[in-house]
């Protein structure tokens, strides 16, 4: 017999222990995009604060063993989605164009305060 998702072998529904409180509820997606830099602060747990981008221009750029704060001068491409390129939307995994070449984006800069990569040709 196949089971189904979320049901019991008897055919009835499993009820949820309890609802999510405030700290477990996810936050709306932090969309980073290309242009001058500007960041924002959240007050997270514990009375911490985070910072995260909503534009980054920099990138730091990893080149064997030297690490240069380069411009970055287009969006070629996104992997994740075609249409973030089009957007000039910065994610992990995103290929952008500086004056030392193609550029891969290693971190994720919607939950960082810099924008991290290396050089691939």
């Amino acid at each position: 017999m196949v089971s189904k998702k979320g049901k019991k072998i008897s055919g009835g529904k499993y009820i949820k222990r309890r609802k999510k409180k405030s700290y477990e509820r996810r936050g709306q997606n932090k969309i980073v995009k290309l242009g001058e830099e500007k960041r924002k602060f959240k007050r997270v747990r514990g009375g911490n604060k985070r910072n995260f981008m909503l534009k980054g221009k920099f990138v730091n750029v990893k080149d064997k063993n030297k690490v240069k704060k380069v411009e970055i001068k287009n969006v070629l491409e996104t992997p994740s989605n075609r249409f973030l390129a089009r957007q000039n939307i910065l994610t992990k995994g995103t290929i952008v164009e500086t004056e030392l070449g193609k550029v891969k984006i290693t971190n994720r800069p919607s939950q960082e305060s810099m924008i991290n990569g290396i050089l691939i040709e």
